[in-house]
């Protein structure tokens, strides 16, 4: 593309990003836009994580997009099939050649002469520094680093003579048929892991954590799915599953929010019917803090404790002491011995895909910037994020989001206004987004978020019910957002 001007630059090519563009298409027809994409194609995600068994974490009758739903009848589906449902979903609604591959942000910078964003990209084919200009920006790119994952500061690492794995980085090709296989972590991504390396002819699999995490086993194919499929036409019944999935998902979150000592139980009677007796529930399976403190981890067809059956698949809770020639020496005194260590321990926290931001040549803290709507920053002109929901699907605040630009841009464009601005007037408390949950890799980064204001439009609710009054139906205007 030889224009270097836009009305509108977006920044990712994966689920956020081809929904950004599918709503500026259709609802903003006469605005040029482009999309920016770091990486050599499409999917973001779900084309960066290649390693065995990789899927949902979400049921795909909401992590589809409200505008084309998911057709298919797993509802918990693999990478390779949901890569392929962003792929055509950019096909049918020809948003392909809006995509710049290989083109890496690394800095945007506003101007209130111009009302401009000047935006400079590192074109990764030729490594040559480009720029480029756009009236409005937006970011889905979404929130952790795609060029490393977190790996802990382990001891005596390097004397390990096996091969150790983040699985953000899987090798390609990687033979590990009759290995024994350590798997550090107790979250969605080790949980994928490893029934997926045992099915596929792991030796020994060992999951290591250093203590448990809620499960919940769900059918792979949704049998009232299946049914609604039958009784009702094609798009009601794609709808009516969306609600469905939606309500239940959003009922027990609330439930075990409100009632943390009655879903407690339920979650470990669920575990304890799928696992034999030998294994240790209290030790292995209950963890210490409330449900949904932290994501819960979805089991499709309780494959994971299917695995834990077998004579090749253990569980482990335990601390490392350090790493060894042959394996992980624990607190206890054990030795797990490995061929292969996997490092399943998180993501790297990465706002805005870590671009320098600057407003009038000042730079933008974002631990300093208030999130409104959930969508635009306090001080920061024509700018949005796409940031989805901790307790729910990614794509419910996706859409929800993108409805709420393309009707702000409308607006802008309707009234005469050049630029758009939410300014805070609040009480100047830190509470960051996401800080709902407990986890981790979450408490790393607080120091890096934005936060949230205690009343609307500044707090972020965390609630798809709320957010559709919020982003879809109420005004554009508002007492603190500023145009001009």
């Amino acid at each position: 593309m030889n224009n270097k001007q836009y009305d509108v630059v977006v920044v990712g090519a994966g689920l956020s990003g081809i929904c950004m563009a599918y709503y500026l298409k259709q609802a903003c027809p006469s605005k040029s836009f482009t999309i920016l994409e770091a990486r050599q194609q499409m999917g973001g995600t779900w084309d960066l994580f290649r390693y065995p068994g990789i899927r949902s974490d979400s049921d795909m009758g909401t992590l589809g997009y409200r505008f084309r739903e998911w057709k298919e009848a797993k509802q918990i589906a693999d990478g390779p099939a949901i890569r392929e449902y962003i792929q055509s979903t950019a096909k049918e609604h020809d948003l392909e050649k809006c995509i710049q591959y290989n083109q890496s942000v690394k800095s945007a910078s506003w101007n209130s002469t111009t009302k401009k964003w000047t935006v400079e990209v590192i074109n990764k084919t030729t490594n040559n520094l480009e720029k480029m200009t756009c009236s409005f920006y937006i970011s889905c790119s979404g929130y952790y680093n795609y060029e490393e994952g977190h790996t802990p500061v382990y001891k005596n690492k390097a004397s390990f003579q096996g091969q150790f794995i983040h699985p953000q980085h899987w090798p390609q090709n990687l033979d590990y048929q009759n290995k024994k296989i350590v798997v550090i972590g107790s979250g969605a991504t080790a949980v994928t892991l490893v029934p997926a390396l045992v099915e596929s002819g792991a030796g020994q699999v060992t999951m290591l954590q250093r203590s448990p995490s809620y499960y919940v086993s769900v059918p792979r194919v949704d049998p009232l799915a299946k049914l609604l499929t039958k009784l009702l036409p094609s798009k009601q019944a794609l709808k009516a599953v969306r609600w469905k999935n939606f309500l239940m998902a959003h009922l027990f979150y609330k439930f075990s929010k409100t009632f943390p000592k009655a879903s407690k139980p339920l979650l470990i009677m669920g575990v304890k019917r799928n696992l034999p007796s030998k294994i240790d529930i209290e030790k292995h399976f209950t963890p210490k803090y409330n449900p949904w403190d932290q994501r819960l981890c979805l089991v499709p067809d309780g494959d994971l404790f299917e695995a834990l059956k077998g004579d090749n698949c253990t569980i482990v809770t335990d601390h490392i002491e350090q790493f060894e020639s042959t394996g992980i020496r624990l607190q206890s005194g054990e030795l797990l011995e490995a061929d292969i260590i996997v490092s399943a321990t998180g993501l790297s926290i990465q706002v805005l895909g870590g671009i320098d931001l600057t407003v009038n040549h000042k730079k933008v803290d974002l631990s300093k910037c208030y999130v409104y709507k959930s969508v635009m920053m306090s001080d920061i002109p024509n700018f949005a994020v796409i940031l989805g929901y901790t307790n729910a699907s990614w794509t419910l605040k996706a859409d929800l989001a993108a409805e709420y630009i393309v009707r702000h841009l409308n607006f802008m464009d309707k009234n005469g206004h050049q630029f758009s601005m939410p300014t805070y007037f609040g009480e100047q408390v830190r509470v960051p987004i996401m800080s709902d949950l407990t986890s981790n890799y979450i408490h790393r980064s607080t120091d890096k978020l934005p936060s949230m204001g205690d009343k609307k439009p500044w707090k972020a609710e965390q609630d798809y019910l709320k957010d559709i009054k919020i982003l879809r139906r109420e005004k554009i205007e508002n007492v603190d957002l500023v145009f001009g």
